[in-house]
């Protein structure tokens, strides 16, 4: 009876660690792919984005398979913001995105979740509904994280379209123009955007703030 008890864990934890691999090996293909699309992302951030997502969707916070990556390490004048398709693993939408005015020049190094701060809000979010403001179409986000972004909503730090963002600007400037905590696209890919990943898909917004990597509930999920 012990033997066969003994045979019955071992052959169990057999399947766990293949099941284990398994979810590696597919991990690592996904990566592979979207980065063979995506040579300025960092892969520590896709990875770090993917931990969030996959962490998120097995809380039920997510119902869309797209993934939404800004990499605030980046200057504004390269293309920081990654929509990716996790069902395909493949890149949708690669573009320019602003940050807020307090947040810094062209490199952002301020973040908070005050309001009134016109500062960028780091974290993981979820998009919620769309509506028309002063800025046009516009997204609303939830932030899920307490302390970091979680005043998202009542601070109105929505994705819209700005004029201010544009390839023209960065070269005239040296920057592009900035926001009061938003993060703005482009005029004319804001709409297409907003409208695929509105809804209930995940953002990451990333900078290496080692106090936010090390207490994320996303980033450390079981």
């Amino acid at each position: 009876m012990a033997l066969k008890k003994t045979t019955i864990l071992a052959s169990a934890a057999i399947l766990s660690m293949a099941l284990v691999n398994s979810a590696k090996a597919n991990t690592n293909n996904v990566e592979s792919k979207i980065l063979k699309e995506a040579s300025t992302l960092n892969p520590k951030v896709l990875q770090l984005a993917e931990k969030a997502f996959y962490c998120a969707s097995k809380r039920g916070v997510v119902n869309k398979n797209f993934l939404t990556i800004i990499d605030y390490s980046q200057p504004s004048t390269k293309k920081r913001l990654w929509v990716i398709d996790m069902a395909k693993a493949k890149i949708k939408f690669n573009e320019l995105v602003a940050h807020g005015q307090g947040s810094g020049d062209n490199v952002p190094t301020k973040f908070s979740d005050t309001t009134n701060s016109h500062e960028s809000s780091l974290g993981v979010f979820v998009t919620k509904n769309t509506y028309i403001g002063h800025n046009g179409l516009s997204l609303r986000m939830d932030g899920l994280e307490p302390g970091v972004n979680s005043h998202a909503l009542q601070r109105d730090v929505v994705f819209h379209g700005a004029d201010y963002v544009s390839e023209a600007a960065a070269e005239s400037q040296g920057r592009i123009g900035r926001s009061w905590g938003c993060p703005a696209l482009a005029r004319d890919q804001a709409k297409e955007t907003i409208n695929t990943i509105q809804g209930g898909s995940l953002v990451f917004a990333y900078y290496p703030d080692s106090s936010w990597l090390k207490k994320s509930s996303f980033l450390s999920c079981s």
